[in-house]
């Protein structure tokens, strides 16, 4: 199964919470997941149909939840499965970022600006070693001071007083294309993944 579904992916963080706090409350499950917390509760009474935890009740109206033999093995098999689909995620991303970069080079690109300071900026850092490529800061949400590999993140409002060939987006929220547009950036020099 190279694809998680969200179904899976609630019950594998359900059965990672429950290990980790068998006493929490549905309502600290909802806050903590980021999901409703009448979903939590269908969560748990489908965990508990299929023999995954057992559930006791404690003094003071507590509930404490208790894994399985067979949800230990379900938590087993969720881990492999997200760690599967996670390995395969990074590999197609390694590739879109090496297929950029050669790209990049064979355009005479050596300065590049990284718009984005999440895991896949972290992959195209790395990526970069060895290349004919020098990463000369990052755009991140607010401007930090060495945040980012000893390189500083600075603010949309820094873009002028930085020297770059090509700017490579590694974060795409809904609205970054739209502020992209508006920094008055060449599009010409602009590589998205």
């Amino acid at each position: 199964m190279n694809d998680v579904s969200t179904s899976d992916k609630i019950s594998f963080r359900l059965l990672t919470e429950l290990t980790e706090k068998p006493t929490i409350t549905q309502r600290a499950l909802a806050d903590r997941l980021g999901i409703a917390l009448g979903l939590v509760n269908a969560y748990i009474k489908k965990l508990y149909k299929k023999g995954y935890i057992k559930i006791k009740a404690l003094p003071k109206n507590r509930i404490k939840y208790i894994l399985t033999p067979n949800g230990f093995a379900a938590k087993t098999r969720l881990t492999y499965n997200y760690i599967h689909h996670s390995i395969g995620y990074f590999k197609e991303m390694r590739q879109k970022i090496e297929n950029t970069y050669l790209l990049m080079v064979a355009s005479g690109i050596e300065n590049v600006l990284l718009w984005g300071d999440g895991e896949i900026a972290e992959l195209c850092y790395i990526s970069s070693r060895g290349l004919p490529l020098k990463i000369v800061g990052v755009i991140g949400v607010r401007r930090i001071e060495n945040g980012f590999f000893g390189h500083h993140i600075y603010s949309t409002e820094c873009l002028k007083d930085i020297t770059y060939d090509a700017v490579l987006v590694t974060a795409v929220m809904d609205n970054t294309v739209e502020i992209i547009s508006q920094t008055g950036i060449n599009p010409d020099r602009i590589y998205h993944l």
